[in-house]
């Protein structure tokens, strides 16, 4: 499948409001993809949607409301699903956070990918369609200053696994990826990180992302993304995403 071949398909995105998901959300409408965006930010969506028109429409909810997202898989049977929405990690050392503190993003990001993911196994969604869930780069050498937010994006990767091989025992033709993307500054999330790791190290975030290396935008995660859901060939069940674009875990 092409660009092309996309436009007038339907997708929705997770996080729809902000970041990546922000990105993606107008990457697929600019390729002519109808966009559902779900997000708690209404003001933030009602934005987008005057920036987008009518091919992006917004949806003010939680994204781990079970009801909600049975209702918008029944209803829009997206050929492209994207689960972007997450938690904001407290950024401290393991002795200084609380268990409510470490367990914010398995509350979030991991229960969302479960639900999600259920709910296009269960109905289930078209062959052919991609359902992308993104995890994260902390996957590869951990985040020592985020609580529980490495081992959670290792949950929402190992959940996209096992979805993959259910839509192949049972011929389903859904594609499920996970894409890990590498640390940006250029992200709230991706900006409070970097903070987080330039002070432990002693010096400033200028210092620090020197000797970090390129960084990813969330436009060119956008435009990744795009390409993933329009290429049926990129069915590895895992990628790290880099400045250099996508490589196979």
């Amino acid at each position: 499948m092409s660009n092309q071949q996309l436009a007038g398909s339907t997708a929705i995105v997770t996080g729809a409001s902000r970041g990546f998901g922000r990105a993606t959300a107008t990457a697929l409408v600019k390729a002519g993809v109808e966009v559902v965006g779900v997000s708690r930010d209404g003001a933030a969506l009602e934005e987008l949607r005057a920036e987008l028109g009518d091919g992006f429409v917004p949806v003010v909810a939680g994204v781990t409301d079970q009801a909600l997202v049975d209702r918008l898989i029944y209803t829009y049977r997206p050929r492209t699903l994207v689960l972007n929405a997450g938690a904001t990690p407290v950024m401290a050392p393991i002795q200084e956070q609380t268990w409510d503190s470490f367990q914010g993003n398995w509350e979030v990001d991991v229960q969302q990918t479960f639900r999600w993911v259920r709910a296009a196994l269960l109905l289930p969604l078209e062959s052919g369609s991609t359902v992308i869930s993104l995890s994260s780069g902390a996957v590869v050498n951990g985040s020592p200053l985020s609580g529980g937010y490495a081992g959670a994006k290792a949950t929402v990767r190992y959940i996209s696994a096992y979805a993959a091989e259910e839509s192949a025992r049972q011929a389903l033709g859904i594609r499920f990826v996970s894409v890990l993307p590498r640390l940006t500054p250029e992200t709230g999330l991706g900006a409070g990180a970097v903070r987080a790791y330039a002070d432990r190290q002693g010096v400033d975030v200028p210092t620090f992302l020197d000797a970090f290396g390129p960084t990813l935008s969330p436009e060119s995660v956008g435009a990744t993304l795009l390409e993933l859901a329009a290429d049926d060939g990129l069915r590895h069940p895992g990628y790290l995403l880099g400045p250099q674009g996508l490589k196979q875990l």
